[in-house]
């Protein structure tokens, strides 16, 4: 069947499993947070790689990214997030060799200016860092209207109230598409949170390619799930 990626990491941790939350003093350890998605990835490897019409190989580049990610966060373990979000991109950004990997590089990015000032990953603001990293770098602006994620999810409004063109970055033209997908992912009998995913997916760079898209429904609902486990576990 699937086979394992050469450098998963970490081992231990389950990439479905509640039992391992990354949970670090005051907080989440964003290094392990990432590894759970590197698991749930090398899980996913060689159906990735299938739906990748173009290489055959997005599977592989992507075990790859989310290797980098982590191992650059293991050497800033115990910094603000900002900072090890910010590392992590300009990592990336250096030694990244496919396409996902600059994708993912800026919506690290964009995480960690969300993240300034910011102490800790918590189950409060942890959605605030799917969204940014899911975005592919495209802004979110929580306090705005524009957490896209967070709309969606309470009570699957498409567009928030205000002007057209909000600072998020996102028009109304996005919001609208993402509502749509959330309402007919909805249909398809998905849960809020999937169809939440999908919606942010599909109103961002990673709906540009449906194995990018796919991808990114594995890491999101490996990091949603190590989330939801931690704001459990509490």
């Amino acid at each position: 069947m699937t086979r394992r990626a050469r450098s998963s990491g970490k081992k231990g941790g389950s990439a479905s499993g509640a039992s391992s939350q990354p949970q670090a003093k005051g907080g989440m350890d964003l290094g392990s947070l990432f590894n759970v998605a590197t698991q749930a990835l090398a899980a996913n490897q060689s159906s990735l790689n299938q739906a990748d019409a173009e290489n055959q190989n997005h599977g592989d580049n992507m075990v790859q990214v989310f290797n980098m990610i982590s191992q650059a966060m293991a050497g800033q373990k115990g910094a603000p997030p900002s900072q090890q979000l910010s590392q992590a991109s300009q990592y990336l950004a250096q030694n990244g060799k496919s396409g996902s990997a600059q994708v993912y590089s800026q919506g690290l990015a964009q995480a960690a200016q969300q993240f300034q000032g910011q102490s800790a990953v918590t189950p409060d603001n942890a959605m605030m860092l799917v969204q940014s990293l899911l975005g592919g770098g495209q802004p979110s602006a929580p306090q705005g209207g524009g957490d896209l994620l967070g709309a969606l999810l309470g009570g699957g409004q498409s567009a928030p109230q205000g002007s057209s063109q909000d600072q998020s970055g996102l028009d109304l033209g996005d919001l609208l598409n993402a509502g749509m997908t959330f309402m007919n992912a909805k249909q398809q009998g998905q849960g809020n949170l999937q169809a939440g995913l999908s919606a942010l997916l599909a109103a961002g760079p990673m709906g540009q390619k449906p194995h990018r898209q796919q991808s990114g429904q594995v890491v999101g609902n490996a990091l949603l799930q190590a989330i939801t486990g931690m704001a459990g576990g509490k």
